[in-house]
């Protein structure tokens, strides 16, 4: 299934690898974690996605419009904010599933939505209406709410970014500088905040936006100096990835995850910057064009996240059991290979017409 002329190719590339690091960062014995970016950087693979996620809104949005109008591009986000909270209830629903089939068979891993599950046993009705209200994101399906809310966003900061890009810029920044605040109006459980605010990632999310609305790179870097530019990106991405792997604790306090500290920023930016020097050379799309089954997993979008997110909860927790929370290389090696190809096989799962699959489940 060749990708639609309008799509990005450097966009599903990216997206897609995102999605891989983002699976097995979320095993505990993975040996392929040791080498990505939270490894060595303030940020990690949540950073790049969310940014992504402006820039690939802002493009299918400018896109729609392009071809229809505005108004079909927001009843298209209306809509795909509906996709979005059916996304949740399903990855919730299989949070909560997998965690049981693991209880019954007596394994305790340390990632099991446990809480959740013993509430749902205690209090079924209750414990449900929290899901669909947020008030409990079991695990993984915790990033989706915030999503949501990006996609009833878009209509009202695609605009702007298009027309008024500094005040949308500045009232952003307002928004995640007050976002501790806005924690208080989230819908949670004894007070719990949630993993993700979005009244602090959505920052990031408008830089995504923005990058694709205004050539801000191109337009530095036809100025003189730019290369100025690229070699204090460097030098911040090297001495940041210095500290981290020094293990300096106190600067942790400053790339909080939850509440996106301002040093994630910064990591981010200078590593933003790189990628984009890489894509403008070329090197990313000629990766991106050697690597179809990387762009494959990109152009599935959700279905890739919920398969991803089902998939590493399986292996991590079985390979919990196997190693008992210890590193083991071999094992842990396997359970990458492991994790990445079902991913695969469930995004051509997917790409396989629908008839064609009950054939074959029938046969």
């Amino acid at each position: 299934m060749p990708p639609p002329a309008s799509r990005l190719l450097e966009l599903d590339f990216f997206r897609g690898l995102v999605m891989l690091v983002i699976v097995v960062d979320h095993i505990g014995g993975s040996i392929l974690s040791r080498f990505t970016l939270h490894s060595y950087a303030f940020s990690d693979a949540a950073d790049v996605f969310v940014f992504l996620g402006g820039y690939a809104a802002a493009t299918a949005y400018l896109s729609l419009a392009a071809k229809r109008n505005e108004q079909a591009a927001r009843r298209r986000f209306a809509k795909r904010a509906g996709e979005l909270y059916r996304g949740f209830l399903v990855t919730a629903a299989l949070m909560l599933v997998i965690s049981a089939g693991f209880a019954a068979l007596r394994i305790d891993a340390p990632n099991l939505a446990a809480r959740d599950l013993r509430a749902l046993l205690d209090m079924p009705a209750q414990t449900l209406w929290d899901v669909v209200s947020f008030k409990r994101q079991p695990y993984l399906a915790s990033v989706l709410p915030m999503y949501i809310g990006f996609a009833l966003a878009t209509p009202i900061v695609v605009p702007l970014a298009r027309r008024h890009p500094w005040p949308l810029l500045v009232a952003s920044a307002a928004a995640w500088g007050a976002a501790g605040l806005g924690a208080d109006w989230l819908p949670s459980i004894d007070r719990a905040s949630w993993k993700f605010n979005p009244f602090a990632w959505q920052f990031i999310f408008v830089l995504g936006a923005l990058a694709r609305c205004q050539p801000v790179y191109q337009r530095i870097r036809t100025r003189p100096g730019a290369r100025l530019l690229s070699v204090a990106a460097i030098g911040i991405a090297l001495c940041l990835a210095a500290i981290k792997l020094g293990g300096a604790s106190e600067w942790h306090a400053f790339a909080s995850k939850p509440d996106l500290g301002w040093l994630r920023i910064v990591n981010f930016a200078a590593i933003a910057w790189l990628a984009a020097d890489m894509t403008r050379r070329g090197w990313i799309g000629w990766l991106a064009r050697r690597s179809d089954w990387i762009n494959r997993i990109g152009r599935a979008g959700l279905a890739s996240f919920i398969a991803g997110a089902s998939i590493s909860l399986i292996v991590d927790s079985v390979l919990y059991t196997f190693t008992d929370g210890l590193l083991h290389v071999p094992l842990g090696l396997a359970a990458d290979a492991a994790a990445i190809v079902l991913l695969i096989a469930a995004v051509r799962l997917r790409e396989v017409p629908a008839g064609i699959r009950m054939t074959a489940m029938v046969s």
